[in-house]
Order: structure tokens, then C-alpha cells, then sequence
């Protein structure tokens, strides 16, 4: 079966081999019928560009339509909203890219699972209904119609027409006696532009949901993992790599964040110190998000460990046993020579074997496979510091300390 043909087959049944969590459901049917995507989610500046312009180009267009891009009288004029160009042309696009790289880092993990022979044959069954349920998940049309409910229901009706995030007129609404008031900008961006951001962020969280779901159901299983597997994790080391799919989805996070707090700074003269909850809540959020599919693991991992710890230990005083007994207490015959004797090979090799289970991780995560992850949540916030002492007194102080 080519790759080209096997998301036709994870539609109609399920194909273990291929399952990916971004790789179906409505809105990606949709895609590949006007040709914004393929079955391997290619063609991905296609579909940036065609949803940045229906997002972001409108906003434009309207807000100098109505003379509020640059206008005065306004206090926040489009082009000064950094929140919106960072949602919409930086954020958007990474959700998209996201897709492309968590596709392609998280197809694999399921079948790594068979091809390690971790599914022993008397769980296959549970196995692939565990599959089969998030197939299911994944393609639901339901979800998403409850996702857009949600948009319309919350996002819209609530949030916008009760909260405008920066006091006194912008560009797209201003405050008045009955909530806020839109301008024609504003509906497009209350009712299609942030719809669609908001949209898209909801179904990643509910593919995290079902990624999440399916490694806890693998977790109860009578996995196949061995306490002396050089990764450290039982075998299970290869879960670690998933974490890199979800550095674009952080890094999205994280700029919508800076370009929150860079509004505020720029336009009500916060500091950056003034946010440290915000961005602290934001940094555990997407920790939990990226990590929380494989915590999961923690509880099988942590009995393979203390079973391990008894049952090497038990083989191991043995072994330290004879050897004493054959070459301390004199029990080795006297034509055997000591150097080069397998007794001593066995007795490290032992200690190695030991000394792997007793370093075991608690969970399957390296800890250099959290750099990529952690850089991208802090990346976007980094530049803000420099809010903190204009530009001209930190290159006067970065020559002071260099000469």
C-alpha cells in the first residue's frame, strides 16, 4: 500500500500503520477536494495563503475603507494592533504548519508500538480498538459542528460583543452604553476572521484530546517493554520524538501571547514584569499539552523499574555470590587463570544491566528532546525585554561590556 492510498483506507476502516491525528475530519476532506491540501498534507503555502486572505486581507481593506488603518480619533488604528498582523500572519500559519510537522513525527508512533514488538498478540484486539476509536474520533464530523458551535456561541456572541481588549476606540470597535459597538472591520473580524482562528486552535486541541486518549488506552496495555533497554525508558524512548511535533503549535501559543502583551505595553504603558502570571500560565499550558499524551506512561514505566530493581537484584547477588565464592573464597581451580575469565565480563555486564534499570526515567522523555519545545515558548516573548531599556541604552551597555 502506497502513502498516497492509505489516508483512503484510514477513512474507511483504519489502517493502523497510518494513523495520524491531523490527517482527517471534515475540514481536511474539504481542503483536498479544492485542492488546498493532498492526502499527505502537502501544498501547505496554498493553504496559508488562501486563509490569510480571507482572515487578515479584509481587515486591511475595511479599516482604510472607514479610514481607521491610520486615522485619528482612533487609539488603536489597524495598522498599530500588533496582536492582530502577529494572530493572523504569524500565528495562523504555524497552526497550519503545525499539521505538516506533527503529521509526519506523529504517524510514526504508532506503528513503531508493532514494528518493536511492544503489543504482545493477546492485546492486538484491544489495540485496535483503541485505533479504531480514535479513527472514528478524528473523522467526526459531530466534533467539528460542536467546535463551530462553540466559536459562534462563546468566541462571538460573548467574548466580542462584551470585551474589547484595548480600553477606548480601535480600528474595529469602541465601547458604549450597550456593549461594543462594531465597525464594518469589526464584524468581519468578529464573525469571519477570528471564527476561523479560533476554529482552528479548538480542533487542535481536540486532536491533542484524541492523541492523548489513544496513548493512555496503549498505556493499559501488557506492554512489552524490558527494564535493561539501553533508552532508558523501557523501550518506549521513541515516544520522546513526538514531542517535536508540537513546537510549531507552541511557538503559535507564544505569539499570540506577545502580541497581546505587546499591545498593552505599546498602547496603556504596561510593563513586561506586570504579565509575568501570563506568560507563566501560558508556559504550563503548552508544557501540558505537548507532554501530557505521554505522562501517561509514567505508571507502567515506574513498576517496570521496581520489578526490574527485584528481579536484577536477585540475579545479581547471585552472580556476585559465585564470583566471590569461586575467586575471593578460593573456589576456582587452580589451573584457571583469572585474567581474560568470562566471570569477570558476566560480573560487569551485570552491574551495566543493573545500573540502566536503577537510572531508569520516570517518564519517556529525554530531557534534550524539551529544548526545542521550551525555545519555542520562549522565542516570541524574548524580544519584549528590550521594552525594558530602550534600544539605544542596550547597545551602549552591550559595547560597554565588550570594551
Amino acid at each position: 500500500m502506497s502513502h498516497r492510498n492509505a489516508p483512503l483506507s484510514a477513512e474507511a476502516g483504519g489502517d493502523r500503520a497510518y494513523f495520524s491525528p491531523v490527517q482527517g475530519g471534515p475540514l481536511f476532506r474539504l481542503f483536498c477536494r479544492t485542492r488546498l491540501s493532498t492526502d499527505e498534507l502537502l501544498l501547505l503555502r496554498r493553504r496559508i495563503v488562501v486563509v490569510m486572505l480571507v482572515a487578515w486581507l479584509p481587515l486591511l481593506l475595511l479599516s482604510v475603507t472607514e479610514g481607521k488603518a491610520m486615522g485619528e480619533g482612533v487609539a488603536v488604528p489597524f495598522f498599530y494592533d500588533f496582536a492582530v498582523h502577529i494572530r493572523f500572519l504569524v500565528a495562523l500559519p504555524l497552526l497550519f504548519v503545525a499539521e505538516f510537522v506533527a503529521h509526519h513525527r506523529l504517524r510514526p508512533v504508532v506503528k513503531a508500538f508493532e514494528a518493536r514488538g511492544l503489543i504482545p498478540v493477546d492485546a492486538r484486539e484491544r489495540f485496535d480498538a483503541a485505533l479504531g476509536s480514535a479513527f472514528k474520533a478524528r473523522n467526526s464530523v459531530f466534533a467539528e459542528l460542536v467546535i463551530i458551535a462553540l466559536v459562534y456561541g462563546v468566541g462571538v456572541l460573548v467574548v466580542l460583543n462584551h470585551y474589547v481588549p484595548i480600553d477606548g476606540k480601535t480600528w474595529f470597535s469602541e465601547l458604549s452604553a450597550g456593549g461594543a459597538k462594531l465597525s464594518m472591520a469589526g464584524l468581519w473580524y468578529g464573525f469571519v476572521s477570528l471564527p476561523i482562528f479560533q476554529f482552528l486552535l479548538l480542533r487542535w486541541y481536540f486532536r491533542i484530546f484524541i492523541w492523548a486518549r489513544l496513548m493512555w488506552q496503549v498505556s493499559r496495555l501488557p506492554l512489552r517493554l524490558v527494564p535493561t533497554h539501553p533508552d532508558r525508558a523501557g523501550g518506549l524512548g521513541f515516544l520522546a520524538h513526538s514531542i517535536s511535533a508540537f513546537v510549531a503549535l507552541a511557538l503559535a501559543h507564544s505569539a499570540v501571547l506577545a502580541g497581546q502583551l505587546l499591545n498593552r505595553i505599546v498602547h496603556l504603558g504596561a510593563s513586561l514584569p506586570d504579565f509575568a502570571i501570563e506568560i507563566g500560565v501560558m508556559v504550563v499550558f503548552v508544557l501540558l499539552l505537548a507532554l501530557a499524551p505521554l505522562v501517561v506512561f509514567a505508571g507502567q514505566l515506574g513498576q517496570l523499574r521496581r520489578t526490574g530493581l527485584d528481579e536484577y537484584g536477585v540475579l545479581a547477588q547471585r552472580l556476585a555470590d559465585d564470583f566471590d565464592a569461586k575467586w575471593v573464597r578460593g573456589g576456582a581451580p587452580a589451573d584457571e587463570p583469572f585474567l581474560g575469565s568470562p566471570d569477570i565480563s558476566a560480573l560487569a555486564d551485570m552491574g551495566g544491566n543493573y545500573e540502566v534499570i536503577e537510572n531508569m526515567r520516570s517518564l519517556p522523555i529525554a530531557p534534550e528532546a524539551l529544548i526545542p519545545l521550551v525555545a519555542a515558548i520562549l522565542l516570541p516573548v524574548l524580544p519584549l525585554t528590550l521594552t525594558l531599556m530602550p534600544l539605544e541604552a542596550l547597545l551602549e551597555a552591550l559595547v560597554s561590556l565588550m570594551f
